[in-house]
């Protein structure tokens, strides 16, 4: 893919998204999930956590995984570590959602594949933060 159909996929995922799934998402304020997500939730998205290892996050329930989310989301934000992808892919692709954005530093080609094979439309090694800033005139 190049720039400009990056681009254009980035601003189509923006655009279409209203509820964003985001794996990793820490309560700790110091960390850059929660300040990406954050800012993506004063963007006006709503965020719901996935951590187990938190209750709330923004305000939001968290689950343990996308799977166990109840109600619809249309964007699922990694942030974790590039050698869980491939688990994590395999949930991503059960659910309905038809946008996965993998976070700046987040990379597996293999993962990448498995979703797109699996009617995802993948973002990868971008931050959501940056290119809502960018592309994203309200």
């Amino acid at each position: 893919m190049n720039i400009q159909e990056e681009q254009n996929l980035m601003l189509k995922m923006l655009n279409n998204t209203n509820t964003i799934a985001v794996i990793g998402l820490s309560d700790n304020t110091n960390r850059t999930s929660y300040q990406i997500a954050k800012a993506m939730q004063k963007a006006g998205y709503r965020i719901i956590p996935v951590n187990p290892n938190v209750d709330k996050v923004l305000g939001e329930k968290a689950y343990p995984t996308v799977l166990d989310i109840e109600e619809n989301f249309e964007l699922v934000n990694v942030f974790r570590r590039s050698e869980y992808l491939e688990d994590l892919a395999v949930e991503i692709a059960k659910t309905k959602a038809p946008y996965v954005w993998l976070q700046q530093g987040v990379v597996n080609e293999n993962a990448c594949q498995y979703l797109e094979q699996h009617g995802k439309s993948v973002i990868m090694d971008r931050c959501i933060k940056v290119a809502h800033s960018v592309l994203v005139r309200k």
